[in-house]
C-alpha cells in the first residue's frame, strides 16, 4: 500500500469516528437531513435494473456522496473507494443499501447509508391501444395485471371484438418469487404473440389475467362489422364478437317480423381473394327449433331474413288480419239482450 492511500484512508477513519460521537449527541448533527431520510429506505416492490439512477449518501461523509447509474450488467461500479461492483440488479433500495453499507464498513465505524432511486430508466413503459377508450403508454414501477392495465385505459369499449392480444418486446428482466426456477429469465418468448380472451378477464380468471410486463404491446382487438337487414324488427349493423351466430344476431337485432320467411335466410359472405359473394342459404327456423346448427358469423358477412311473397298465405293472412284491426274501432257497436 503506497503512502498516498494510507493518508486516504486515515482520513476517512478519522471523519468516520467524528460522526459516530455526532450520532451519540444528536443535538449535533445536522440539521438539514431529515430522520426519514434514514429510516424510510424504500421498501417498496420496485426491483432496480439496469440504467436506473441511485442516490447514494453516507451520513457525516459528505465525499462519499454520490449519483450513480447502474451498469449494463446489473452491477454498480462508481462509489467512492469501493473497487468491488456491487449487485444491484433485480434488487430494491433497502438491499443495495445493506450491501453498501457492509462495503464502508471496512472503512468507516457504522457508517449510516441512505439509498435512493432518483430516475426509473431501467423498464420501457408497456403501450395498449385499440378498442379502448384511451390508448395509452403506462410507466409501471411494479408488477401489473392485464385488467389494470384496460381499467387505466379507460376501459374496453363496445367495438371490442372479445379478445387482447399482448407481444412481448422486451425478456423478463427479473423472476418474480411465485416464478423462480434458479434460472435466469430467458427472451424466447420474446416478439411471440398470445392471445386471451375479455370474458376471461371479466371473469377474473387468473389465466387470462396475464401480469403485463415493461415494453410489452397490448392491443384490444376491434371486431369488423356485419349487417342484419330484411324482416328484423331493427336492421343494424353490428360489431363481429368470437363466437356469434347467426340466431344470436337476430335475437340482437329484435328477432323477425311476423312477414319474415324464416326458412329463407340469405347470408352474402365476401369471397377470400376474389371478388363478389357467396349465397349461403339457410333455415333459420329449422335452427330456432334446434334441428339445425347455428351458424358462426364471419367479418363483413350481410344477413338477408326474407319476406314472404305478397300473395303468400301468411301475408294474405296478415294483410286481412291488420285490416280488420284497423276498421274495428269505426263500426257501431251493438248490444243483444
Amino acid at each position: 500500500m503506497n503512502k498516498k492511500t494510507l493518508v486516504i484512508l486515515c482520513l476517512i477513519f478519522v471523519c468516520g469516528a467524528v460522526f459516530t460521537v455526532l450520532a451519540q449527541n444528536p443535538s449535533e448533527a445536522p440539521r438539514n437531513i431529515p430522520a426519514s431520510a434514514i429510516d424510510d429506505q424504500g421498501t417498496g416492490r420496485y426491483l432496480v435494473g439496469p440504467g436506473d439512477i441511485l442516490d447514494v449518501r453516507v451520513f457525516g461523509q459528505a465525499d462519499l456522496n454520490s449519483t450513480v447509474e447502474v451498469d449494463s450488467d446489473g452491477n454498480i461500479s462508481s462509489l467512492p473507494f469501493i473497487e468491488a461492483p456491487i449487485r444491484a440488479k433485480c434488487r430494491n433500495e433497502k438491499d443495495i443499501q445493506a450491501s453498501i453499507t457492509e462495503a464502508y464498513a471496512k472503512y468507516l465505524l457504522k457508517p449510516r447509508v441512505s439509498v435512493r432511486i432518483t430516475d426509473r430508466r431501467s423498464r420501457p413503459p408497456a403501450v395498449i391501444f385499440g378498442a379502448v377508450r384511451t390508448a395509452s403508454r403506462v410507466d409501471m414501477r411494479r408488477r401489473v395485471r392485464l385488467h389494470e392495465l384496460l381499467a387505466t385505459s379507460g376501459g374496453i369499449t363496445q367495438n371490442a371484438s372479445g379478445t387482447i392480444q399482448i407481444m412481448h418486446t422486451e425478456a423478463e428482466m427479473c423472476t418474480e418469487p411465485e416464478k423462480a426456477t434458479g434460472q435466469p429469465p430467458t427472451n424466447s418468448d420474446v416478439g411471440q404473440l398470445e392471445v386471451y380472451q375479455v370474458g376471461d378477464v371479466k371473469m377474473g380468471a387468473e389465466k387470462g389475467d396475464p401480469f403485463i410486463r415493461p415494453g410489452d404491446i397490448v392491443i384490444v382487438t376491434e371486431g369488423e362489422p356485419i349487417y342484419i337487414t330484411g324482416a328484423v324488427v331493427q336492421p343494424r349493423e353490428m360489431t363481429l364478437k368470437d363466437g356469434l351466430t347467426l340466431a344470436r344476431a337476430i335475437m340482437m337485432s329484435g328477432g323477425t317480423t311476423k312477414m319474415a320467411k324464416s326458412n329463407d335466410v340469405h347470408i352474402y359472405r365476401v369471397k377470400e381473394g376474389k371478388i363478389g359473394s357467396d349465397d349461403v342459404k339457410v333455415n333459420y327456423e329449422a335452427i330456432r327449433k334446434g334441428q339445425e346448427k347455428d351458424i358462426l358469423l364471419k367479418a363483413y358477412d350481410i344477413v338477408d331474413v326474407r319476406q314472404s311473397g305478397t300473395f303468400s298465405p301468411k301475408a294474405l293472412s296478415e294483410f286481412f288480419l291488420n285490416s280488420v284491426k284497423s276498421t274495428a274501432g269505426y263500426l257501431p257497436t251493438m248490444i243483444l239482450y
